[in-house]
């Protein structure tokens, strides 16, 4: 069963691009959490560098166009942005040496941390980039 799944009504931001990708992100993320409760933890380092890669590019899409567009909101969102990217890249670290597991509470932190984040810091961003 998916931990998340995109709908306009819950996710939307009504810029075409940007929901999108948060619809792959949401796939990567299910998909790390299907193999992070499963019986082989060597299929979760692939999909956590998968999900962290289109993160990153995800991140330089929005930041370009908050730029491009002139948003006001550009510098706090771009900070919480930078926030996120430096969890994931030292978890990914720490992964990879054999110093942290990825868990479905791993996967679930980062579905909540989506539940807050598209709904309060993306959706107001809409009028400034389809303006």
């Amino acid at each position: 069963m998916a931990l998340i799944t995109w709908t306009a009504a819950q996710y939307g931001t009504k810029v075409e691009i940007c929901d999108d990708q948060h619809k792959t992100l949401f796939g990567l993320l299910n998909e790390l959490h299907e193999v992070a409760g499963g019986d082989d933890p060597r299929a979760i380092g692939p999909k956590l560098d998968a999900l962290i890669s289109f993160v990153v590019e995800h991140f330089k899409t929005e930041e370009k166009l908050m730029q491009e567009k002139g948003y006001s909101g550009y510098a706090a969102h771009k900070a919480e942005h930078d926030k996120l990217v430096a969890a994931c890249a030292d978890l990914q670290a720490k992964f990879h040496a054999g110093q942290a597991e990825v868990t479905q509470d791993t996967t679930k932190f980062v579905k909540s941390w989506l539940d807050s984040h598209i709904p309060t810091v993306h959706m107001p961003y809409e009028p400034a980039l389809n303006g």
